[in-house]
């Protein structure tokens, strides 16, 4: 399957509009876009979750794409076009500034926004992608791998500030980290007491990674998607013509990437208090 869900130094792309992995067509149905609402894939390149979402949506409704990078905006725009999608419109915008703080003058529909804007919000993060593959060498260091938390935390306070009460806010990554997923949950549910973590549908990877404090329910409401859990070398094909739907999606989740999904709600307007 082609991948070309990550915002991560191993990130190739497909240009966002051709066949997606697994977890990245979950996550958008975990998603859950309804037609008429507004919503917001805060960091959107290469394209393929936005023009998904819009798809789900019947393209009635609005879905704002951001992207730090012109030519991957661009690419986003193209594929929209081809798709036949109207209801996308794309910006060249750092996500970590979306936030309006001036209340005062409103921007027309444009980059950065007011506060409780957005029915959903996809936060696809940026993260180190351990979880592509194949990556048969990596010359990253662990200041690199380390350094995306931080930056998940920024885009994940906008993204909560821009979601209004009753919204629904879905954070993925494309890596197997705890750093970069479970602990990030752990935190958001501290930081943010206007948070509920959900219950995903389809849920179709593994659950949760202990470590981060969080409950066993809690991470029943996690999808982990970890193809390195059983090996499938001597997996006899022939065996796969009478299995049930259940063992091939128990299969599914052992031959895809490395993926994380976590969902919230936002119950109540964000107090001034909350970071």
């Amino acid at each position: 399957m082609v991948q070309n869900a990550a915002h991560s130094p191993a990130q190739t792309g497909n240009g966002g509009c051709g066949c997606q992995n697994l977890p990245s067509a979950v996550v958008t149905h975990v998603l859950d876009p309804q037609p008429g609402e507004k919503i917001l894939d805060l960091c959107a390149a290469p394209g393929g979750k936005t023009t998904h979402i819009a798809a789900l949506m019947h393209d009635q409704g609005e879905v704002i794409a951001l992207d730090k990078l012109p030519n991957k905006v661009k690419k986003i725009k193209q594929n929209a076009l081809l798709l036949g999608l109207h209801s996308i419109r794309a910006f060249c915008f750092d996500g970590t500034k979306a936030l309006k703080l001036d209340m005062v003058k409103d921007t027309e529909g444009e980059p950065p926004f007011l506060p409780e804007s957005f029915d959903r919000i996809l936060l696809d993060a940026p993260c180190s992608g351990l979880g592509q593959r194949p990556n048969m060498a990596c010359s990253w260091t662990l200041k690199e791998v380390t350094s995306y938390q931080p930056l998940q935390r920024k885009l994940f306070t906008v993204a909560v500030k821009l979601l209004r009460p009753g919204g629904v806010l879905v954070y993925s990554t494309c890596t197997i980290t705890l750093a970069e997923n479970e602990e990030q949950v752990a935190w958001a549910l501290t930081a943010f007491p206007c948070l509920q973590l959900q219950p995903q549908e389809p849920h179709i990877g593994g659950q949760g990674m202990l470590g981060a404090g969080l409950s066993f329910e809690q991470l029943k409401q996690l999808q982990r998607f970890d193809p390195s859990v059983v090996p499938l070398q001597d997996m006899d094909i022939d065996s796969l013509k009478e299995a049930r739907v259940e063992d091939m999606i128990w299969l599914a989740n052992k031959d895809c990437i490395g993926f994380f999904i976590a969902k919230f709600v936002k119950c109540k307007s964000i107090q001034e208090k909350d970071p």
